[in-house]
């Protein structure tokens, strides 16, 4: 079952980011806008479009988190992999995904601590970006 659906996401979320799916929900706009004068612009043909959107939505919902987990799965596998490669890293930073947002927060301030960080990051991350460009 759970590769069944790894599959189905898949597959559903490459569609949903092709531009056909795109052009086929702007046709499905207009074709529901023009056929407003038909039907009175009546509550149903209000309610159509809501739902039929509502539903989508609701199942985009599902199949995009799936994604969602499965790439950051991937490359947290791939990062720990690097971390235990490299004879000078650390390995105690393997699995820290796991923790608690406070606690990996701290561990990141501590790090910027380490190497120097400033407090202003904003101006930090100016100058991370200047001297990157100015490496081409």
């Amino acid at each position: 079952m759970n590769q069944l659906f790894t599959r189905f996401s898949s597959v559903m979320s490459f569609a949903a980011g092709q531009p056909l799916a795109f052009i086929l929900a702007v046709v499905v706009v207009i074709v529901w806008s023009v056929t407003g004068p038909l039907f009175s612009y009546s509550e149903t043909w209000q309610l159509i479009i809501n739902t039929g959107t509502t539903i989508v939505t609701f199942l985009m919902v599902f199949l995009i988190q799936n994604g969602q987990n499965r790439d950051s799965a991937a490359m947290q596998a791939k990062l720990d992999e690097l971390v235990r490669a490299v004879r000078s890293a650390r390995e105690e930073f393997i699995g820290i995904e796991h923790l608690a947002e406070k606690e990996i927060t701290k561990i990141r301030d501590e790090l910027e601590k380490q190497v120097g960080a400033r407090v202003d990051k904003q101006r930090t991350a100016d100058e991370t970006v200047d001297q990157l460009l100015r490496r081409q």
